[in-house]
């Protein structure tokens, strides 16, 4: 008979300040170790030169990640024009000499605006896009042939916030998927000189923003106290946007079995999303959707998500706990 998995000591969502010279893995095994359990995950890769926003879940909520597939993301970014590098970013090597450029911020802005909108991207080479089931990135450091294809991504805005000789500092709100290195990459193809990302800080993932972030000392300092809790979004308050139900006890345990169950329109309360100031307005990229649920117990417990079958018959898709 196999073992009952031991629930986790915390729940839901930390927004982590990521620090420059740290990879997510890095973040991820730390607030592991924090915790001192293994079930935690996150909503997206930042780069080791980047800052910012990573969401960290934490015990079922892993099982929410999928759901956040599609959240835009904002960025602040600076661009250094004159070289380019060989990853697109100020960790890689110099693809040619310094030419240090005097760049015209019309032209800029023009060419910010050639990039908004739903563009064909080509992934750098030292990336983690999966190539044959290795990543990108590995292939390129062994001088392996990389043979990427372009994809679509979308740019909501791209603007252009000022010019100091030959750095130019960008807002960028993006669709998932999109490298802001190969943005500054190809704006240095444009211009004809070359240019790479040189600073770049998350400052929102959907409706997660900085101003919410805790650095991970924080998280470390907090759980000595026994105070982890503070900091934690709770799975009750993620995927704030889905409709939600509560179901009374008889359905409750259906549910709880990832039975079918049927609703009425009017047990069906619509979600609500409160934008915090620097989230975007829209927290998804616009894709087709199914229809879902949050299913609350009477006790106002997560229990599951649901998507529909037929019109007011549900099927759960995640069970988030089993009945008792």
């Amino acid at each position: 008979m196999p073992r009952k998995q031991q629930p986790s000591a915390f729940d839901g969502a930390l927004v982590i300040d990521k620090p420059a010279g740290k990879t997510s893995h890095d973040v991820v095994e730390a607030i592991r170790r924090i915790v001192g359990f293994r079930q935690v995950g996150h909503l997206g890769t930042l780069d080791p030169l980047a800052t910012g926003v990573l969401v960290v879940l934490l015990g079922r909520a892993t099982r929410l990640a999928r759901f956040y597939a599609g959240r835009r993301k904002r960025y602040q970014a600076t661009f250094r024009f004159g070289f380019a590098t060989d990853t697109y970013d100020a960790d890689g090597a110099a693809a040619g000499p310094d030419i240090a450029p005097a760049l015209d911020r019309a032209q800029i802005e023009d060419l910010a605006a050639k990039l908004t909108g739903r563009i064909l991207q080509m992934p750098p080479a030292y990336s983690a896009k999966k190539i044959h089931g290795q990543p990108a990135h590995e292939l390129a450091r062994k001088n392996k042939l990389v043979e990427l294809k372009a994809v679509e991504v979308e740019v909501y805005e791209f603007r252009v916030e000022g010019v100091d000789g030959p750095r130019v500092h960008v807002a960028i709100e993006c669709s998932s998927g999109t490298y802001i290195r190969s943005l500054a990459h190809e704006m240095g193809q444009m211009v004809g000189c070359g240019a790479h990302l040189e600073k770049i800080t998350r400052t929102a993932v959907g409706e997660f923003t900085l101003d919410q972030a805790v650095k991970v000392e924080d998280v470390a300092a907090s759980a000595h106290e026994g105070k982890i809790a503070q900091w934690l979004v709770p799975l009750d308050r993620l995927l704030p946007e889905l409709p939600r139900i509560t179901v009374l006890p008889i359905l409750e345990r259906a549910v709880r079995h990832g039975a079918k169950f049927n609703v009425l329109i009017s047990q069906i309360q619509p979600g609500r999303v409160e934008v915090a100031q620097g989230a975007p307005a829209e927290l998804d990229s616009g894709e087709w959707r199914p229809a879902r649920l949050r299913v609350f117990s009477p006790q106002q417990e997560l229990i599951a998500i649901a998507e529909a079958v037929v019109l007011r018959t549900y099927r759960p898709i995640v069970v988030l706990a089993a009945e008792p």
